[in-house]
């Protein structure tokens, strides 16, 4: 890695931080970038396994709902700090989706798609049907924040800095995996899992690695957005959530580290920006679905690659796949 890009992941990190620092005077802007960097969280797992794997888990808000009420229920009724309730109810979320996930790993393309949106379907009725954990479809209200140094309440200013921090740490760390012999194995499954298998990677097992390691990005997320936010129901968990957290990463650019964070900061802001037209909302999201599929399948920042890459000397292929890595 270049002097420069360090220089500019720094200077981005450092930014991150900033900005609840700079949107505090406003509440509602400021829960508005809190809800952008959980989506943010959630986009970069979501890019984890559909940019650099080539799957696309439409399970994912089911697994961060697991997380969610997991978290809930043990800070409620076992008395746990939210400190150790979650990183153990991301780690059952983790299993859980594993478990569930499992026969459609083995699965391609389209029909890993249609399976993990059954697999959503079957954890969104689960929701609502085992109210003694969830509260059905009434929901969670009132979720105590997290609490940190002399017992105090870590609300605000402060659970949106400890946010930030969160999603940033996972861009990083993502950007570290891609960059392992791991994240090489995710790219040759990406574009040809049969020629991978061929050559020696463990197909299914690396697809287990990738999509435990994507299922952590949706616990930690899910735990994060029921404290700020104070309130779960399975609507905040349903297959929905799962296609938008989908197009922030495809409106961005899939298989880069800089598309979904793109796609985020432009796309989640929307519903919150736009509340009170809720059918313009539904409007937008389907022709930015159309647009993507038929216009920019690239995304924003794939299609800045693609169109830098064509100028005089550079070889298109190897610029894409170098910037994409």
């Amino acid at each position: 890695m270049t002097s420069s890009k360090k220089y500019g992941i720094l200077v981005a990190t450092l930014l991150a931080i900033a900005l609840p620092f700079l949107a505090d005077g406003n509440r509602f802007l400021a829960f508005v970038l809190g809800m952008t960097f959980i989506s943010l969280l959630w986009a970069t797992g979501m890019n984890l396994m559909y940019g650099f794997v080539g799957l696309m888990p439409l399970m994912f808000a089911g697994i961060a709902g697991i997380a969610a009420y997991a978290m809930v229920y043990l800070t409620r009724s076992s008395g746990w700090s939210f400190w150790l309730a979650m990183p153990t109810a991301t780690l059952l979320a983790a299993i859980s989706g594993v478990a569930l996930g499992l026969p459609s790993l083995r699965l391609k393309g389209f029909y890993f798609t249609l399976c993990s949106l059954v697999i959503q379907s079957v954890l969104t009725l689960a929701f609502i049907f085992f109210p003694k954990y969830t509260n059905g479809d009434t929901g969670i209200n009132q979720i105590d924040p997290p609490e940190w140094f002399a017992s105090r309440s870590l609300t605000g200013l402060n659970l949106e800095v400890a946010i930030a921090i969160t999603a940033v740490a996972g861009i990083l760390i993502c950007a570290w995996i891609t960059r392992t012999k791991l994240g090489k194995r995710f790219v040759a499954i990406r574009e040809d899992d049969i020629l991978a298998e061929a050559i020696g990677i463990k197909v299914v097992r690396t697809k287990i690695i990738a999509f435990f390691i994507v299922s952590l990005y949706a616990g930690v997320g899910g735990c994060f957005y029921s404290v700020y936010v104070g309130f779960i129901s399975p609507r905040a968990f349903d297959v929905l959530v799962s296609l938008n957290i989908w197009l922030y990463v495809a409106f961005g650019g899939r298989g880069t580290i800089v598309g979904p964070i793109i796609g985020t900061l432009i796309l989640a802001p929307i519903p919150f920006l736009l509340q009170d037209i809720q059918a313009f909302k539904e409007i937008l999201s389907g022709s930015l679905i159309i647009v993507i599929t038929l216009i920019m399948p690239a995304g924003i920042y794939g299609a800045y690659l693609l169109a830098r890459s064509r100028k005089p000397g550079r070889n298109v292929e190897t610029r894409v796949q170098e910037q994409r890595v």
